[in-house]
């Protein structure tokens, strides 16, 4: 085997103990066009970690880094603790899984797994124990001797998913590869990637528009946004407390309010809406920061019925109704003009109907408003 293809496998120097990958200041520009910009983060081994973006964001062209098939402008990579940038694709220990499987149709799923092994020579003996491993870990056995024509789409998949796990490599880089699935094999498939990631504690870096997606399979996730990572953090903290209007806005339904603390105590700000109107801001920013905020609450958080105080209190005008099954969706629009969405669960208990036009007073607890970073346009004169 040639030593340039040789996998890397005992480390130099570490340059870093920290991070099973490690990306420092990394930015890659084609030409003017800068698509990833200083982007810092640390995977850790066996985490199941995810890039999550709109088209465009920066985040394939960043795993694509990883690998090694795109080289960055500036900034270092480390993998196990060794500088990586300048090392090409076949001598990192990683593997790729696309969206296009890649499948050799003349060859049977076992030849495919084994493919790998046997371009690096493993012994035959080892080389069947990893294939029997790989296959059991994605559940495919029994299928050793069909051919990929003979299956389907999501068993296409896990072999694509076995033949790379079949090298043993430090890290799983997995680019959108359910994108081409139906919605209801996706969703199937989801639950076997994460099921096989635990399994093989391998660790996976994931890349994905889908934000339901990103949620259900990651211990973390990075949200990108125009080549800049906003925020990383596990799925809950991402829902619950998004730190930019972007994050808030990509990660499900949210609703934006355009703040103005009129008051202060006690570590709770309020904005003022009249009589007994209010919406409350708990651990606001400090008095020093702009006057005027953004604040972030969830459309269940929101609720018709009375909370306990501190909550916010403000009335509403109802100017949508969405029947969804499940719920009911209304958008409201406040005094100072701002709209918020609303979900209400239908259950039997309480099956109160809505109307455009109608007049409706919204709670939630001082706990569900968020400040996040933003810009926040004046707010509008309540006449309070």
């Amino acid at each position: 085997m040639n030593v340039r293809d040789s996998p890397i496998v005992a480390p130099q120097t570490p340059l870093r103990p920290a991070g099973h990958i490690v990306l420092d200041e990394v930015t890659k520009d084609f030409g003017a066009n800068r698509v990833v910009d200083r982007v810092n983060l640390e995977i850790e081994r066996g985490e199941f970690f995810t890039m999550l973006g709109p088209s465009g964001c920066g985040k394939t062209t960043t795993l694509r880094m990883i690998s090694g098939l795109e080289e960055p402008s500036s900034g270092r990579i480390r993998l196990q603790g060794v500088d990586v940038t300048d090392v090409p694709p076949a001598r990192r220990n990683v593997n790729m899984v696309f969206q296009a499987y890649a499948l050799f149709p003349h060859m049977t799923v076992a030849e495919n797994v084994a493919f790998g092994p046997r371009l690096r020579k493993v012994r035959r003996a080892e080389r069947e124990q990893r294939v029997a491993e790989a296959m059991r870990s994605v559940r495919l056995e029994g299928l050793e001797e069909r051919r990929p024509g003979q299956l389907s789409g999501g068993q296409q998949q896990r072999v694509a998913l076995a033949r790379a796990l079949v090298n043993r490599p430090a890290a799983l880089l997995l680019d959108e590869p359910l994108g081409a699935l139906d919605l209801k094999l996706r969703k199937e498939l989801q639950l076997e990637l994460k099921h096989t990631q635990l399994e093989t504690q391998t660790t996976f870096v994931y890349v994905t528009h889908d934000q339901e997606e990103a949620l259900t399979l990651s211990d973390r996730v990075a949200v990108m946004n125009e080549g800049a990572i906003e925020q990383i953090a596990t799925p809950r903290e991402l829902y619950e407390r998004p730190a930019t209007a972007f994050v808030a806005g990509f990660i499900g339904v949210s609703n934006l309010i355009h703040f103005r603390a009129d008051e202060r105590e006690n570590g709770l700000a309020r904005m003022r809406f009249g009589e007994g109107q209010q919406v409350a801001l708990r651990r606001p920013p400090s008095a020093g920061t702009a006057s005027e905020i953004l604040v972030t609450v969830r459309p269940e958080k929101i609720k018709l019925e009375p909370l306990p105080e501190p909550a916010s209190r403000v009335e509403a005008t109802v100017a949508d109704v969405l029947y969804l099954g499940s719920m009911t969706q209304l958008v409201v629009e406040l005094p100072n003009g701002d709209r918020l969405t609303v979900h209400r669960m239908n259950d039997a208990v309480d099956d109160r109907q809505f109307a455009p036009g109608e007049r409706v007073t919204l709670y939630w607890a001082a706990e569900h408003s968020f400040a996040i970073e933003g810009h926040a346009p004046p707010v509008h004169d309540t006449g309070s």
